[in-house]
């Protein structure tokens, strides 16, 4: 009997959000789903820290003149389980779409580059994190960690998601090819930074980076790009030296299929809307008999990557009785800690977020 690949429609969105408002933001997200659902897409992919929009003033100004954005940041940022987090899956239920979200998580008192994959049964796939925010971002944003480098089963197929320069990260990258990815979500902020003064941040590079993937990965990427919005210009460039380093538009969504091929025709910049591609996994055989990075086209003799999955917990709990407290030394102190580690790990680090 012959394997069914599944086919459906996908959709990248490029749009701006409604900057530092995430209930205003969830709003325009909600919307955004309801279109992609009724274009027929069965998964819809956001771009990087969407809600409630990236942190642009990091890159505009001293620390100290970026404070001014910072609780601000965080009231509005994402946290899980929130009745704010239960709006959204409850869009991708009531939709019936799987949705990839890009967000700014919040934990206790931190802020996380987030990415949420949600069923089209409104439950949580898997919450990931960027495993290294990139320059300036290190100054608001956390790390993940190993366990952030992972592909998950949909009905959809093999499901998995980067953010922005974590396309640059070759080792990270073969770590989610050699999962057999089948669908990945390259999600990015805006290439409206810098523009002409810093040729590593605008579209042909990071276009590239997110072509390549598809290339390397016999995947079909989506890659979407939010846009910067005239009103996030004016709230955040007081002069014109930052009028200068931080441009409207932006927007370079793009959608390409697992030899590197474009599969939909391009947005302006400067206009908000969502991409839409026709996906059938069934043409990823046609690719990974050329080149398989992870399988036939290795050479494991000469070069392996060793993934460290544990979970990068802060704080190990585990208990022992008084009498063991009392009679024992440090080694078997230190032997309970390192038994509290393994089963943390085992546990695994993020369980399923329920909106």
């Amino acid at each position: 009997m012959s394997v069914q690949h599944p086919k459906f429609r996908a959709a990248a969105i490029q749009a701006a959000p409604v900057f530092l408002d995430l209930d205003g933001s969830i709003d325009k997200a909600i919307g955004l789903i309801r279109e992609a659902a009724q274009n027929g897409a069965k998964l819809i992919a956001f771009p990087e820290t969407w809600l409630p929009g990236y942190p642009w003033f990091a890159w505009l100004d001293s620390p100290a003149w970026g404070m001014q954005f910072i609780q601000r940041y965080h009231d509005n940022s994402l946290s899980y389980g929130t009745p704010s987090a239960a709006r959204i899956a409850k869009a991708a239920k009531d939709n019936a779409i799987h949705v990839v979200m890009g967000l700014s998580e919040k934990s206790g008192g931190s802020l996380y580059m987030g990415q949420w994959i949600i069923d089209a049964d409104g439950n949580t796939v898997a919450v990931r994190r960027k495993l290294k925010p990139t320059h300036v971002e290190r100054t608001i944003f956390g790390e993940g960690d190993g366990s952030d480098l992972a592909v998950h089963d949909t009905a959809l197929g093999r499901l998995g998601a980067l953010c922005c320069w974590e396309h640059l990260q070759p080792l990270s990258k073969y770590a989610m090819y050699a999962q057999n990815e089948q669908v990945h979500v390259a999600s990015w902020p805006s290439f409206s930074l810098y523009r002409g003064a810093a040729y590593a941040l605008g579209p042909e590079l990071n276009n590239a980076a997110s072509q390549l993937y598809a290339a390397e990965g016999q995947c079909f990427v989506l890659a979407p790009c939010a846009n910067v919005s005239a009103e996030m210009v004016e709230m955040l460039c007081t002069d014109d030296v930052k009028r200068q380093l931080l441009k409207a538009g932006g927007g370079f969504s793009r959608i390409y299929a697992p030899d590197g091929s474009p599969m939909a025709e391009p947005i302006p910049e400067n206009q908000e809307g969502i991409l839409y591609a026709d996906i059938d996994l069934g043409m990823i055989s046609l690719a990974k008999a050329a080149a398989d990075p992870a399988g036939h086209y290795s050479r494991p003799d000469a070069t392996r990557l060793m993934l460290n999955r544990t979970p990068g917990e802060r704080v190990i709990n585990f208990t022992l009785p008084g009498a063991v407290v009392e009679e024992a030394g440090s080694g078997a102190l230190e032997q309970a800690a390192l038994v509290g580690v393994r089963e943390s790990a085992r546990a695994a680090k993020k369980q399923p977020a329920k909106a």
